[in-house]
């Protein structure tokens, strides 16, 4: 059978706009349940982490939330092994029923105050359970669409997939926004914050209840009637070259940019904003609402133009425009948004004059790292003001130094100092680099009279732009580059370790860079690194897949 033919036996079952349709609505719902737990962190580290302190339990609630990365390429080859043997539909019934259980138990755990430490221990267990589950729903609903869509529409129709992401957050966000009006900020961290994870119960429902009239994918159960060979999922997809190196060129050539761009236009922004440029939680909010609204579309036309001219430009034109566009939009973000920050280190630069072995790396994700050196005093201070400075080696055992501009500060040895003189200490560098620094210009934070709200969401919409370009042709171009016995296997792995992995780490690794060199722009590096690799592999070894045929059973 060829592929127009089967897309004429769609009229056979569910049309087109349902089978888009109920893919699309039981993933935006698995990223709504994904989201909202990123969204509550800071409540949900008061009541699973309320004996360790204020910072390192929102720590660790940030390494709860990394878990259900972590997992997913776990759940991407458990649930693509049963999708390449079971068929697509069954198993994202499973995985909207994991997610969604998962989700809703969250909402009925009791909190630390009730049961102690066993409630961060299943707390972390439901996040392991969200993260295996989204790990397989993601090939499962690409590969449905796709198998069922017109060639010449494959990339617009499964664009309608790639839009999900973004309109799981804006629901996350929405319901959590709409419930805290309703109920109050007092009440709703007390209680009110189950409430969106409660909600899912009824989403999952509905989502289950779309999907239960679902039938089998045309490719797949052609596949089932005509193969004779017993299958082999992780074999053929990872110890055989002939599909191996299509899942390496996915990984490296596809999905490192989608998981450096994507993350870097969503987060990296967010944290850069709310840490560097000191920007009121609540108007970075509102402007990661309003971006994720504007982007929604993005996907779906990107996934329509490469229909029209194919995946591989399409997805190497946002990597390129991500490139171009890191260093001078992350510039000028500061311009915007903070402008008396960047005045400051333009006329009054900071440098830290220190011995190079009495300095630490100013990246502690546990809070239990003292920083006691002269030269950590002095870092520390200029990490936690999101302050960038340049960094000069002095002579052994000398004294630290900031200087700012033209002033000069002296840092304290706090080395062997007793916890209350060492507390002592670190005051006195603090209020007094804290001095130099708002003399100089530097503010504590940014004034929102002077935030160019139109010019920042310019620029995050040039990130999106690119974000977009390389996710929107995405799912369209992974189903396309595997054959049909395996295709569930072979793209859910790659898409997860780039997503779960390169995606999920970019924040932490990102800053931990910023703290390494001292420079606020440092980070960047990381994504600009994953996304030249993807580059390069991909303009080389990248094939163009539009048209394929996906009645193939491993030709």
């Amino acid at each position: 059978m060829s592929e127009p033919a089967q897309a004429q036996t769609v009229g056979e079952g569910p049309g087109l706009r349902t089978v888009v349709g109920a893919s699309a609505a039981g993933t935006a719902f698995e990223w709504y349940d994904f989201f909202i737990f990123g969204s509550l962190t800071t409540i949900i580290a008061r009541h699973f982490y309320a004996d360790v302190g204020e910072a390192t339990s929102y720590i660790l609630a940030l390494l709860t939330f990394g878990v259900g990365f972590v997992v997913r390429p776990l759940g991407a080859l458990v649930f693509g092994w049963f999708g390449d043997k079971t068929g697509r539909k069954t198993t994202f019934l499973v995985t909207i029923t994991l997610m969604g259980i998962a989700t809703v138990a969250i909402g009925l755990l009791p909190d630390y105050g009730q049961i102690g430490i066993l409630a961060p221990v299943l707390l972390i267990f439901l996040r392991i359970v969200q993260g295996f589950a989204l790990g397989g729903e993601y090939g499962g609903a690409a590969i449905y669409v796709a198998e069922h869509a017109p060639p010449k529409k494959r990339g617009f129709l499964t664009g309608w997939i790639q839009t999900t992401a973004a309109i799981g957050l804006i629901m996350a966000l929405s319901v959590i926004l709409i419930t805290r009006a309703v109920l109050g900020v007092e009440a709703f961290d007390e209680w009110g914050w189950r409430i969106p994870f409660l909600l899912s119960f009824f989403l999952l429902v509905i989502s289950l209840w779309i999907r239960l009239k679902l039938h089998e994918s045309p490719a797949f159960k052609r596949m089932v009637a005509e193969s004779t060979e017993r299958q082999a999922p992780f074999r053929e997809s990872f110890a055989t070259w002939k599909v191996g190196k299509y899942v390496l060129i996915a990984l490296v050539g596809i999905m490192f940019a989608q998981g450096a761009v994507w993350y870097a236009g969503y987060f990296y922004t967010r944290f850069f904003m709310e840490r560097v440029l000191k920007i009121e939680v609540a108007t970075v909010d509102g402007l990661i609402l309003a971006i994720t609204v504007a982007s929604a579309v993005l996907y779906v036309f990107f996934g329509w133009l490469s229909d029209r001219i194919g995946r591989k430009p399409v997805m190497v034109g946002g990597m390129i425009l991500f490139l171009i566009a890191v260093f001078p939009g992350f510039h000028a973000l500061t311009r915007a948004a903070n402008p008396a920050l960047a005045q400051a280190q333009a006329t009054s630069p900071v440098t830290v004059i220190a011995d190079p072995d009495t300095c630490a790396v100013q990246f502690d994700p546990v809070g239990k790292t003292a920083f006691a050196s002269s030269c950590d005093l002095a870092k520390n201070v200029l990490s936690n003001a999101g302050v960038s400075y340049d960094n000069v080696a002095a002579p052994a055992g000398t004294l630290a130094e900031v200087r700012v501009g033209s002033v000069s500060i002296s840092s304290v040895e706090g080395a062997g100092l007793d916890p209350a003189a060492l507390k002592t200490a670190k005051t006195d560098v603090d209020t007094r680099v804290k001095a130099a620094l708002t003399e100089a210009g530097y503010p504590a934070r940014a004034d929102p009279e002077r935030i160019n709200l139109l010019a920042v969401f310019g620029i995050l919409l040039v990130f999106m732009v690119a974000a977009t370009a390389v996710y929107g042709p995405q799912a369209a171009a992974l189903v396309e580059l595997f054959p049909t016995r395996v295709r569930y296997t072979a793209m859910s792995l790659p898409y997860n370790v780039g997503t779960g992995w390169v995606g999920g780490l970019l924040p932490a690794a990102s800053f931990a860079l910023v703290a390494w060199s001292g420079n606020i722009y440092f980070g960047l590096w990381y994504s600009l690194g994953f996304t030249a690799v993807a580059a390069v592999v991909a303009l080389l070894f990248l094939p163009e897949t539009r048209g394929r045929d996906l009645n193939t059973i491993g030709e």
